[in-house]
């Protein structure tokens, strides 16, 4: 499903899209032994799923005290106790973050062909400046829209709506770029232009009335796959 016509904005998600949050396994390995991987993974998910919950109950709190609580869920559940100071370091390390290795190089070509480019997410905006200032890749970006000004979470349909406002563009002039079927599915049910970056070969997108306009395996294809008539 092409987008018609060329985006105004090109909207990138953050974690899971530009910066790797499974590389917090290297830094929970030396604590979790051989559920490193599992640690990992639902360390993520229950940071997502937390994001999810608060903002259906209304209740926000922003995502670094999701992640934080999600963090100490993995404790309980894993039966490993985390002293307060290895909690801080490792939440720490959740602030240095990599970005992804295709990330730098597809940002400076797409830059090159004059898009204007945002972050959008669910981070808040000292995180995630710091984020991609220490991988490099900040002044690529016209501006951080994080979410935590309007106290929800994706895939509310006011961050979508938000994000429009944000870059002063029509709906369906912006593309949203994101790793995770939810944020797609949100942005697209919105009235956005979307692409899916599959990270994960063995994920797959909900099978919802919603789909991406473009599927990519990682940020090499998008590129090639931003073009129009």
């Amino acid at each position: 499903m092409p987008i018609e016509n060329r985006p105004s904005v090109l909207a990138f998600d953050v974690y899971g899209t530009l910066i790797d949050p499974f590389r917090m396994e290297d830094h929970l390995r030396a604590i979790f032994g051989v559920r490193t991987k599992e640690a990992t993974e639902l360390w993520r998910s229950k940071q997502l799923e937390y994001s999810f919950r608060r903002a259906l109950m209304k209740k926000y709190e922003n995502f670094d005290v999701c992640t934080a609580q999600a963090l100490q869920f993995v404790s309980r559940q894993l039966e490993v106790p985390l002293a307060d100071e290895t909690i801080r370091n490792l939440l720490d390390q959740y602030l240095r973050l990599p970005a992804y290795p295709d990330v730098p190089a597809v940002l400076d070509e797409l830059e090159a062909r004059e898009f204007k480019m945002v972050a959008c997410t669910n981070g808040t905006e000292h995180a995630v400046r710091g984020l991609l200032d220490r991988a490099g890749i900040l002044a690529k970006f016209a501006g951080i829209i994080s979410v935590n000004p309007i106290r929800t979470f994706k895939p509310d349909p006011a961050v979508y709506e938000y994000l429009a406002a944000q870059v002063h563009a029509e709906k369906q002039m912006v593309c949203l770029i994101s790793s995770n079927p939810f944020d797609v599915i949100g942005a697209k049910a919105c009235g956005l232009s979307t692409a899916w970056v599959q990270r994960d070969p063995k994920k797959v997108f909900d099978p919802w009335e919603f789909e991406a306009d473009l599927h990519v395996h990682g940020l090499e294809e998008l590129s090639a796959k931003l073009d129009f008539k």
